[in-house]
C-alpha cells in the first residue's frame, strides 16, 4: 500500500506537469518565464514550495532532532530576513524584468541599468550552473534518502526516479510545468507534515505530555543554541542575525526569484507575498514540531543519521497508505525545488553563457537534460549531508548576486568592473569563512554579503537621472 499511494501522487504530479503543455507558446520567454502570465496565488505557492525543498523535510528536521528547541531561532531569523528582502527587492525585480525584456535572472541584473555586462553575465552563469547544480543534487539525494528510509530501496534508485520525473515535465512544459506542479506539491507537503505532526502528538499523549517528555532530555528544550560564538544574549543575537542573512539570501537564488519575475503584473506582488508567507510560517512550525517529536520516538538515531528522522518516524507511526502520503510529500518537496534549479541553470546556459543566445526549443530542452544529468552525477557521487550542501550553495549564490541586486534597487550605478569585484569578493569571503570552520558560529552568507555591499557601495555612485525603477507596488 505504501508503494501504491506513493505512486498515485507521483502520477498526479507528472500529469499536472504534462498538462501544462497545452498552454505552451513554444518560445524562450515562455519556457523560462511562462510569458509573465502567472497569477499571484500560483507565484506564492510555487515560490514557497521551491524554497522549502527537501532541505526542510530532511535537513531541518535532522537539525532540530540534534539541537532541540533552540532550532526555532533559525526559523524566526530566516523568515524575518526573507520578509525584509521581499518588501524591498521583489517588486523592483519584477519591474526590471518587464523593462529589460530578459528571460533569465542574470540577464535582468546585467541589463537593469540599460546596458549589457557581458563578462559579468557569463561569470554569473558559471556560478549559477555550478552551485545550483550542487543544490539540485542535494534535492535528488534527499529523494533517495527518503525512499531508502521508507521502502528500503537503494538511494541510487530514488535519485534516478527524482531526476527522471523532473526531466519529463520540465522538457514538456518548462517553468509553467514547474509552477503548476509546485502548487499540487505544496498541498501534499503541508498534508504530509500536518498529518505526521498530529499523529505523533497523539501518540505521546497530547502536546503537554510531549513537552514534559522532551524536558527529560538534557538541554533539549533550551532556547540557547549549542556552541555559540559569544556567550549569553550577545551570542544568541548574533546567531539570529546570521540566519536573518540566510533569509535575506533568497534574493540571490535564481530558482526562487524567477517565480516573482513570472508574475502576471507587479501590482499582484502583495497578494503573492500573503500566500508565500502564510504557507511558509505554517509549514516551518509543523516541521520544527515534527523534528522535536522525532527525538522522542527515535532516541538512538543520533548515532546513525538524524536526517532519516522523518521517514523513519512515518514508518513507526502511520498505516502504510499514509506512509505513502508522507513519502510523496518528501518527494514533492525535492522535486518542486530540483526542477526549478534545473531550469534556472538551463536559462543561465542558453541565455547567458553561450556566445549566441539559443532560441530553438530543442536547444533549450537539451540544456535542461544536460543540467539534470550533471546534478544526478553529483547526487550519486556526493557524501555531504543535504543540510550542508544546501546551505553551501544557498550562501554562495546569495553573496554572488545579493549585494549587486540591493545596490541596483537602491539606484546605484554599478559598472561591470564593480559588479565583478563585488561578486568575487563576496564569494571568496563566504567560501573562506566556511573553510575556516567559522560557519558553525556565524552563517557565512552574512560576512560575504556585507563585504560585497561595502565594496560595491564604495566603488559605485548614484545613478544619473534616477533609479530607473518605477514606484514599487506593494
Amino acid at each position: 500500500m505504501i508503494t501504491v499511494s506513493f505512486a498515485a501522487f507521483l502520477l498526479l504530479f507528472l500529469g499536472v506537469g504534462l498538462f501544462s503543455v497545452s498552454r505552451s507558446r513554444r518560445t524562450r520567454r515562455d519556457y523560462y518565464l511562462a510569458s509573465n502570465s502567472v497569477a499571484p496565488w500560483l507565484v506564492g505557492l510555487s515560490a514557497v514550495a521551491t524554497n522549502n525543498s527537501g532541505y526542510m523535510f530532511i535537513g531541518v528536521i535532522g537539525y532540530t532532532y540534534t539541537v532541540g528547541l533552540s532550532s526555532v531561532w533559525l526559523m524566526l531569523g530566516w523568515i524575518a530576513g526573507d520578509l525584509l528582502a521581499s518588501l524591498f527587492i521583489h517588486g523592483r525585480l519584477r519591474e526590471a524584468t518587464a523593462r529589460t525584456g530578459e528571460a533569465s535572472f542574470g540577464s535582468v541584473l546585467a541589463g537593469w541599468q540599460g546596458g549589457d555586462m557581458l563578462l559579468w553575465r557569463r561569470m554569473a552563469a558559471i556560478i549559477t550552473v555550478i552551485f545550483l547544480g550542487a543544490y539540485a543534487a542535494a534535492q535528488i539525494a534527499a529523494g533517495g534518502k527518503a525512499l531508502h528510509g521508507v521502502l528500503d530501496w537503494s538511494p541510487t534508485l530514488g535519485a534516478w526516479i527524482v531526476a527522471a520525473m523532473i526531466l519529463a515535465y520540465c522538457l514538456a512544459g518548462g517553468i509553467r510545468a514547474s509552477i503548476w506542479t509546485d502548487a499540487a506539491q505544496s498541498s501534499v507537503m503541508l498534508l504530509a507534515m500536518g498529518l505526521l505532526f498530529l499523529v505523533a502528538v497523539d501518540g505521546r499523549g497530547g502536546w503537554d505530555a510531549s513537552i514534559a517528555q522532551m524536558g527529560a532530555i538534557d538541554g533539549f528544550l533550551s532556547l540557547t543554541p549549542p556552541d555559540l560564538l559569544l556567550p549569553g544574549l550577545s551570542g544568541l543575537v548574533l546567531f539570529i542575525v546570521g540566519w536573518m542573512f540566510a533569509g535575506i539570501s533568497v534574493i540571490g537564488q535564481p530558482h526562487v526569484m524567477v517565480r516573482f519575475m513570472a508574475l502576471d503584473r507587479p501590482e499582484g506582488m502583495a497578494r503573492a507575498r500573503v500566500w508565500y508567507y502564510s504557507f511558509f510560517t505554517l509549514f516551518y512550525l509543523l516541521t520544527t514540531g515534527v523534528g522535536l517529536l522525532s527525538r522522542l520516538y527515535l532516541p538512538g538515531l543520533a548515532e546513525l543519521d538524524p536526517e532519516m528522522a522523518l521517514p523513519t518516524m512515518a514508518l513507526e507511526l502511520l498505516p502504510p497508505v499514509l506512509v505513502g502520503v508522507v513519502l510523496a510529500g518528501i518527494f514533492a518537496a525535492t522535486m518542486s525545488t530540483a526542477d526549478s534549479l534545473v531550469l534556472a541553470c538551463s536559462a543561465a546556459i542558453t541565455h547567458d553563457l553561450v556566445p549566441e543566445r539559443l532560441e530553438a526549443p530543442w536547444a533549450l530542452k537539451l540544456a535542461t537534460a544536460g543540467v539534470t544529468g550533471f546534478a544526478l552525477l553529483i547526487a550519486l557521487a556526493g557524501t555531504q549531508s543535504v543540510f550542508s550542501l544546501v546551505i553551501l550553495s544557498w550562501s554562495t549564490l546569495a553573496v554572488a548576486f545579493g549585494p549587486m541586486l540591493i545596490l541596483l534597487a537602491l539606484g546605484r550605478d554599478v559598472p561591470q568592473r564593480t559588479a565583478i569585484a563585488m561578486m568575487l569578493a563576496g564569494v571568496a569571503v563566504a567560501l573562506g569563512w566556511r573553510l575556516l570552520g567559522w560557519h558553525n558560529d556565524v552563517y557565512e552568507g552574512m560576512p560575504g554579503i556585507l563585504v560585497g555591499l561595502a565594496l560595491g557601495y564604495a566603488l559605485s555612485s548614484p545613478l544619473r537621472g534616477g533609479t530607473m525603477t518605477a514606484p514599487i507596488a506593494r
